[in-house]
């Protein structure tokens, strides 16, 4: 424990400034970064570092805060070069989009990484910077009081029962979303129901050249796939599928990765020398967020508000976008606590603009007119360069790029108008297909 960070009062109970409940990118780049203006930061996490974690993608965007956080060069250390994206064409060819033709100012570059690794260096950096920041700690419980500070109740790995009042309390506990169900405002998002199926591989053909770090993204009938080469030699593969989809598996969790992949030629062809390596894993329950992202006396970041499906790897930048924002707002309202409402408010517009962007291309990505446009993309009046910098997560400040976004959903509506009786179509026979498939299946998905 640091002295410096936290008081121990007489009875027993741990004050601090702000009380931080998750050790995952967003609690780490939140607890940091106000430790750094002043304050008196525990930060709580559950599990031990290394822990698994899905989202081993990270986009340009998120470069400039690893950098700021102090971490770029142990990033780059652990990380494969991620210098773009490739999307399927016309059987095994796919079409590269390059990070350096983006409109914004994102670097041209990211890094793919192992996440129990990247989770690490964040976390530990937290605690070089001076946050009391403990591992093997369970938030059990949280009141918020009327004067809006909090107070927790806690359990460690050996039982010892905790009481931590803080200011304030920043909610990054994850998928766990802490106060998203102890409220009971998260909200599964039922037109974009999915589950994922996942596992490491060995001895997977990678892109030649330049392209070896790319991210590959395949589709298939009933959800789509990822390819993630990672630093060691292994490559990140899975499959986000309908749950009715996954629910055909019935136990055989590894041939039926295998079996999906093999719905896919351009990567299945990759697979030929490829051996699992470790568990294979499924999660259900994919797409989420919850009703509000704040209230008195807390804040929610990253996973905690909202999961959305991760097709263009949004997930980790979110997160720390809105750690850092957060950052800024509890400083800003712990000095200024009457213009509470008016500052949530606008870090509320600002994340949720961000997870808007990217969910309006995600809900659609599956639909044929997102395929032609992606298949066969035109730069008129940089549109293209645009949709790069979408990729590259450049979703919040940039005018140019929103502009060309906006005009991109213009082209869409109107491929679609102009195409609509063919893919009515072509949706309704797929519909039938899958209906005729999936009847009779009934074996739930089970949790990661």
């Amino acid at each position: 424990m640091d002295e410096r960070n936290v008081d121990n009062r007489a009875d027993g109970a741990i004050r601090c400034d702000v009380l931080v409940v998750g050790g995952g990118p967003a609690g780490s780049t939140t607890a940091t970064l106000l430790q750094r203006r002043g304050l008196k930061v525990l930060q709580l996490e559950k599990d031990h570092h290394p822990r698994f974690h899905i989202g081993e993608s990270l986009l340009p965007a998120n470069m400039p805060i690893l950098e700021e956080l102090g971490v770029l060069e142990e990033v780059r250390g652990i990380g494969m070069l991620k210098l773009g994206a490739d999307f399927p064409e016309v059987g095994d060819r796919y079409r590269t989009y390059h990070f350096g033709r983006a409109l914004g100012k994102t670097p041209p570059y990211a890094f793919q990484v192992k996440r129990e690794d990247y989770d690490r260096i964040l976390f530990r950096n937290a605690q070089r910077n001076g946050v009391d920041a403990r591992e093997g700690v369970k938030v059990d419980k949280v009141e918020i009081r009327p004067d809006r500070s909090c107070v927790a109740q806690a359990t460690t790995e050996h039982g010892e029962k905790l009481t931590i009042e803080a200011r304030y309390l920043v909610d990054a506990s994850g998928r766990d979303t802490l106060l998203g169900n102890a409220l009971k405002i998260k909200v599964k998002n039922q037109n974009h129901q999915s589950a994922a199926i996942f596992a490491h591989f060995k001895g997977v053909t990678r892109r030649p050249g330049d392209e070896a770090g790319n991210i590959s993204i395949y589709r298939f009938d009933y959800g789509w796939c990822w390819f993630i080469p990672l630093a060691d030699g292994l490559m990140s593969i899975g499959c986000v599928c309908f749950p009715e989809y996954l629910k055909q598996r019935k136990g055989r969790t590894g041939e039926f990765l295998l079996e999906t992949l093999e719905l896919m030629p351009g990567a299945v062809e990759r697979m030929a020398q490829a051996e699992i390596v470790g568990e294979v894993r499924v999660t259900g329950n994919y797409s989420y967020t919850c009703r509000q992202m704040s209230g008195p006396g807390y804040v929610m970041v990253g996973d905690a508000f909202a999961f959305v499906d991760p097709v263009f790897s949004s997930g980790v930048y979110l997160a720390m976008h809105s750690g850092k924002h957060a950052a800024a707002l509890v400083d800003d309202i712990l000095r200024n606590p009457d213009r509470e409402a008016q500052l949530q408010r606008a870090f509320e517009k600002r994340i949720r603009r961000g997870v808007r962007v990217f969910s309006w291309f995600i809900y659609r990505f599956n639909s044929p007119v997102m395929r032609s446009l992606f298949a066969a993309p035109r730069n008129v009046l940089k549109v293209e360069q645009g949709v790069i910098s979408m990729l590259a997560g450049d979703v919040f400040d940039s005018g140019p790029v929103m502009r060309r976004l906006h005009l991109f959903k213009a082209i869409y509506a109107a491929t679609g108008l102009a195409n609509f009786r063919r893919w009515r179509e072509d949706l309704r026979e797929r519909r039938r297909q899958s209906a005729s498939e999936f009847s009779g299946g009934n074996t739930p998905v089970d949790p990661a």
